[in-house]
């Protein structure tokens, strides 16, 4: 027993966890109004979007490739969706089986090119989201959309409970969602042989191919996996806004990978858990809401975002280097 405590205190998830911890016990003191219900509600709710995109972007970095243009997909697989709902009077399971279909075919635009012309990941999708954000831009000419349906609008709000200010708190259409991916996603790598094929894809690509894995089409599946989570979360945005922005989503990769990476998930390959990516996400939102609730300016979000990559990706080298240092 002792062994395997100390065996998950050496772990990066049981660092990060407690991290976490000592954020939010450090913003429950400075702030009366970061440990209320509603504040940890919002919380959640806010972040889903990101949170279902990392679930997407994990499974292709522990497959050793890399994806930036996962927003220009969710932004395309939102407006196509809900074009379609507004104009033919869709329901639910349409509406989902198009937005995900949408970014599903995207994804799998990006697996291609990266598998067929043997062009690195990070190369072909900073190209991919420029050209489906252009595309996307150029045929609606930045409209937004306005008018959801109804039924859309209204979500969903299951197993309310109210508080003793009255205040409502219920399980919504973006937590439903979160919660569906990110399970999804850690059955795909932990209880699947599909997953397995994806981890050692990412561990070692040409051992893969010599075991008899299908290279290519584990290519292919990682990144149309990508584009369906950025089509389930293109969703969940379009309904907490209560819109559709062609313009909006592009630009907010900083934060998905941020969390993915800080969850423990190597740029190289191989490594990787959903336990990691969650703990990541929950860093990285206690932390800018932090930043909101002690008055920093907005404009320090990026900056504090992209030094939690820094020192993630350099105490990620530094573990791996250690082994090797210390057996010479």
């Amino acid at each position: 027993m002792a062994d395997r405590l100390s065996r998950l205190a050496r772990t990066h998830e049981f660092r990060l966890l407690a991290a976490v911890l000592a954020l939010s016990a450090g913003l429950a003191v400075a702030s009366d109004g970061f440990l209320t219900a509603q504040n940890l509600f919002d919380l959640l709710t806010a972040n889903a979007f990101a949170g279902i995109l990392a679930a997407g972007l994990l499974v292709v970095l522990v497959a050793g490739g890399i994806d930036i243009s996962f927003t220009a997909t969710a932004s395309v697989a939102q407006y196509v969706a809900m074009s379609a709902a507004n104009a033919w009077g869709l329901d639910w399971l349409s509406v989902f089986a198009i937005g995900m279909a949408t970014g599903t075919a995207l994804g799998l635009v990006n697996g291609t090119l990266v598998e067929r012309l043997r062009i690195p990941g990070i190369i072909v999708t900073i190209a991919t989201l420029n050209v489906f954000y252009g595309l996307l831009v150029f045929q609606t000419g930045g409209r937004y959309i306005h008018a959801l349906p109804d039924w859309f609008a209204a979500g969903i709000w299951w197993f309310e409970y109210v508080d003793a200010d009255q205040i409502p708190y219920a399980v919504n259409l973006q937590i439903l969602l979160l919660v569906l991916a990110l399970a999804a996603t850690a059955v795909l790598l932990g209880a699947t042989s599909l997953g397995r094929q994806v981890r050692a894809l990412g561990g070692n690509r040409e051992a893969a191919r010599r075991v008899g894995f299908p290279v290519s089409g584990l290519t292919l599946f990682v990144y149309g996996w990508m584009g369906m989570m950025a089509g389930l979360a293109s969703l969940a945005q379009a309904q907490l806004a209560q819109s559709v922005a062609p313009t909006v989503l592009v630009g907010r990769e900083l934060d998905v990978l941020a969390a993915v990476v800080l969850g423990g998930a190597s740029l190289t390959g191989g490594v990787g858990s959903v336990t990691g990516t969650v703990l990541g996400l929950a860093l990285l939102a206690i932390m800018q809401n932090g930043l909101v609730l002690a008055g920093v300016s907005s404009y320090w979000s990026p900056f504090f975002t992209g030094l939690v990559i820094l020192v993630a990706v350099v105490a990620g080298a530094m573990g791996r280097r250690a082994p090797s240092g210390a057996a010479a």
